[in-house]
């Protein structure tokens, strides 16, 4: 079966670079004509990710209808462009492994839900966990959630694509959960990264990752998720990963924040995206409307809104006092 791979950053050419490791060919289409040439001309992205070289096998093209014929496609687009992109390409029965993570600011909608209405033709899987993309690309170990709408038939049919010696996926059919996990992990990540940059310490951190995941799965819930998938890879393993290093882009984010730094200049300085600054608004609308209690969330709006980060931080110290399960 052939696959191919939407999206030319980071995570699309680390993605390309795995699939490409037992030699298969893999074609992988970029946005930016530079991209493009890079890898077909050197086998590099120094746009994206310098670090690796690109298998031979690995090609590169910058039209959507070269896309078309794949049985399989990687969609690893940014998760507010996923919509314009999969719009612009003919619909044909297909596997779309949805590799983004957010929710769509303009409808609100989870992906999965988004690119079913645009491809209902296609099934629907959903790719997501703890991963940096220029780990993945170099082959180092790394295990996924893979959230397949198809049930256990698709998973036999996209398990075999995907595995690889260092990478290792486990079978999902909790599309729902799968998503809200990458979705709220990146916006409790800039919060992570806001308590690094303000120097409040480890014991903020610890406590911010807990209280976060605590918001996690009561949203989850409120969705449909279950419980034991936030529990896994791709809810709290990707949020362990993602609060805790300056190589995740929103806690660098976060961290740029707690420093001082201004929400739409580094915004517009920023070449890779910081989903969870997108994903940051609606969430907390739909929290909101759902009534459901996501103070880091709501407070992590707020500061990409432009308030400043000391008083944000001392706002939600001061909430009253409560049960712990009462969040």
């Amino acid at each position: 079966m052939s696959v191919g791979v939407l999206g030319g950053g980071a995570w699309g050419t680390a993605l390309a670079q795995m699939l490409a490791s037992d030699g298969r060919e893999v074609l992988l289409w970029a946005f930016e004509p530079e991209v493009v040439e890079a890898i077909n001309s050197g086998h590099r992205n120094p746009l994206y990710l310098p670090s690796a070289e690109l298998a031979q096998t690995i090609r590169a093209t910058g039209a959507l209808a070269g896309m078309e014929r794949l049985d399989t496609l990687l969609v690893v687009t940014p998760a507010q462009h996923m919509g314009r992109v999969l719009g612009g390409m003919a619909v044909h029965p297909r596997d779309l492994v949805l590799c983004s993570k957010g929710i769509d600011a303009g409808s609100g909608e989870l992906l999965n839900h988004l690119a079913a209405a645009i491809a209902p033709e296609s099934e629907i899987a959903v790719l997501s966990g703890p991963t940096f993309a220029h780990e993945v690309a170099a082959g180092l170990p790394t295990a996924v959630t893979l959230a397949c709408d198809g049930g256990e038939a698709q998973w036999n049919r996209l398990a075999p694509q995907i595995a690889r010696p260092a990478f290792r996926p486990y079978f999902s059919d909790d599309l729902v959960g799968a998503e809200i996990g990458g979705a709220v992990k990146n916006v409790l990540a800039i919060a992570c990264g806001v308590v690094d940059g303000l120097a409040l310490g480890q014991n903020a951190r610890a406590a911010l990752i807990a209280r976060g995941y605590a918001e996690m799965l009561r949203f989850g819930e409120a969705l449909g998720a279950r419980a034991e998938t936030l529990a896994g890879l791709c809810g709290l393993g990707d949020l362990v990963l993602t609060c805790s290093s300056t190589v995740s882009r929103n806690f660098s984010l976060g961290k740029a924040l707690g420093e001082g730094g201004d929400p739409a200049a580094l915004m517009a300085d920023r070449r890779t995206v910081a989903e969870g600054a997108f994903t940051a608004p609606v969430l907390a609308r739909i929290a909101a409307r759902r009534g459901v209690a996501m103070p880091i969330v709501e407070a992590v709006n707020r500061l990409i809104g432009g308030e400043p980060a000391r008083a944000v931080v001392a706002a939600l110290l001061a909430r009253p006092l409560r049960p712990e399960a009462e969040g």
